[in-house]
């Protein structure tokens, strides 16, 4: 038994003895009580534990919402949020039937979780194309991006075309009402955003889309009851938890996620639950997803594992990347899904799991104060915004034709004097085995972009020898961006804005999308940098022939690696 399997077994122990399994359905906040919270405070958000049985009262509502909406006309269904209230819609998606291709009888659904001009316009032909019906998601009613997504999409369709999913009593559901929106859905004011995919915020998305969530809901109660456990060594929850946790202790706090690839949207999902719940007080477990497989002996020994694959689509490829991977001392877990229903059950295997990890780390996981940080710096330049007429504008080390860098000397060292240099400058301090390298792309998410980036992403992580992670902004701001900020000083970070190629009014508002999203990005590297981060921003003039720069810099830049 390694000392890490030690570790798990002694902690699952512990949890038996103390009868965690018992004590969290029972919403004992005092299970957290190394952060520092009251007790109240933390039972109060731990209503998703009820979703299972109580969501499962709510089908007959949720499916005579959907038979409405499709007798109606309606052929397409949006989803306008951001963060938990995207994530799980756009899982549903593109694992069950995809953009496009709709399940049996449902609406063909999309997500808008970007602030970019470019994006947002081609989102707002899409939904021209068909009668779309538009959900506006928030569980505050007050998040910025979900009011400029419905500011833009009302200008093109009526009132009658939406429907408000968020907490009872926010100025969202008022608006609903002053506008008559199609319908309210309200959402329990218990469960925070990254718990809420078996809540509304989810499951409206999914019946929509033509998921039978009924049936999802069953595989959601199952894995509810395998979590009641009282023997934390046989509950499916407490043992994953345990696992997570106790490797990070051991320096292994890079969580490797490899999915089949129709399951790839899962990892975003969990990617945002782990990373915003554990991520803080200097403390935190890296989720990394979608990440470029490399040769076995390439992982360094901060990571851990864990291989998700879907019984009808099991991939050899997987299986015996994992075997070598545990043959080299990683610890390697296995879960396998008989079909894509079962992914209701993961939803809460992983929303206990990631509670019980930070019991182990001390932390509150259901807080997320960085990403309201994030949240009132881009206020804040807005605000700027209006009363000079510009954002200020982050003065570059490095100016060249087409691109430019912007970084802090004290986080980075000496200015360098070229691109090239930079780019090198900032990948030489990378700890590889501690620390994680973060591409935080201001970018609209098309394929060929996340191509190229992910190219970049595999050889810098071949190169470096450290974790990566891609996140597309503003989206992971509010999903990764708790970690960035709070969670340990491990990240080097690599911002990439671009202009867009034509700037799109925001219908009432004094700026434009243009200026959110410039001032989202500005936020963000002002808030990494003021706690130091080792953080880069290049600006490209054009984000197609600057990633083709980009793409040619790295080579040049990472060529021949330096010595560490």
């Amino acid at each position: 038994m390694t000392p890490l399997d030690a570790a798990i077994a002694d902690r699952l122990r512990s949890w038996t003895d103390q009868q965690v399994a018992e004590r969290l359905w029972a919403k004992d906040g005092s299970l957290w009580a190394a952060s520092g919270k009251a007790p109240d405070e933390l039972a109060a958000w731990l209503g998703w534990l009820d979703l299972p049985d109580a969501m499962s009262a709510r089908v007959d509502e949720l499916e005579h919402l959907a038979r409405g909406v499709r007798e109606d006309g309606y052929r397409q269904a949006a989803v306008l949020g951001m963060g938990g209230s995207s994530l799980a819609p756009d899982l549903f998606s593109h694992v069950f039937g995809g953009p496009g291709a709709p399940s049996s009888g449902g609406l063909d659904l999309r997500v808008l979780d970007s602030t970019h001009p470019d994006v947002v316009r081609g989102f707002r032909s899409w939904a021209q194309a068909q009668r779309t019906l538009f959900c506006v998601s928030s569980k505050s009613g007050s998040t910025t991006e979900p009011n400029a997504f419905h500011a833009a999409m009302g200008e093109v369709a009526p009132a009658l075309d939406f429907v408000a999913i968020t907490d009872p009593g926010t100025s969202l559901e008022q608006l609903a009402r002053t506008q008559e929106f199609r319908a309210i859905v309200n959402a329990p004011p218990d469960v925070g955003g990254r718990y809420s995919a078996l809540t509304v915020f989810g499951l409206v998305p999914a019946v929509l889309h033509g998921v039978d969530v009924g049936a999802l809901l069953g595989r959601a109660r199952a894995m509810a009851d395998a979590c009641r456990n009282p023997s934390a060594a046989n509950n499916s929850g407490l043992a994953l938890g345990a696992a997570m946790g106790e490797a990070a202790l051991a320096g292994r706090d890079k969580l490797t996620i490899i999915t089949s690839p129709r399951l790839a949207p899962f990892g975003d999902w969990v990617e945002q639950l782990i990373a915003e719940s554990t991520g803080k007080a200097g403390t935190g477990i890296i989720p990394v997803v979608r990440e470029p497989l490399r040769d076995p002996d390439a992982y360094a020994d901060d990571r851990q594992f864990v291989f998700i694959t879907l019984a009808s689509n099991p991939h050899d490829d997987l299986r015996s990347l994992a075997d070598a991977l545990e043959a080299r001392g990683h610890p390697v877990r296995h879960i396998g899904l008989s079909d894509t229903l079962d992914i209701g059950g993961e939803f809460v295997r992983w929303e206990v799991a990631t509670a019980m990890a930070g019991i182990v780390l001390g932390i509150d996981p259901f807080d997320q104060p960085n990403v309201q940080e994030s949240k009132d710096a881009t206020k804040a330049l807005l605000q700027a915004y209006q009363d000079q007429g510009a954002l200020p504008a982050p003065m570059p080390i490095v100016p060249e034709p087409g691109v430019s860098v912007t970084a802090d000397p004290q986080a980075i060292g000496d200015a360098p004097v070229s691109v090239d240099g930079a780019i090198n400058q900032l990948l030489s301090l990378v700890r590889p085995g501690v620390d994680y390298v973060a591409i935080l792309a201001y970018l609209p998410m098309d394929p060929d972009v996340v191509e190229r980036l992910q190219a970049i992403r595999a050889r810098i992580g071949e190169r470096t020898g450290a974790a990566t992670t891609l996140g597309f902004g503003p989206r992971f701001l509010h999903s990764t961006g708790q970690l960035h900020k709070g969670g340990p000083d491990t990240g080097v970070f690599l911002q990439i804005t671009a202009d867009p190629s034509k700037d799109l009014p925001i219908p009432g508002w004094p700026e434009s999308f243009g200026t959110l999203i410039a001032a989202e990005a500005l936020g963000d590297l002002q808030s990494l940098q003021k706690r130091g981060r080792r953080v880069m921003r290049l600006h490209l003039a054009d984000a197609s022939a600057g990633l083709d720069r980009l793409n040619a810099t790295v080579d040049v830049a990472l060529r021949p690696r330096r010595d560490r």
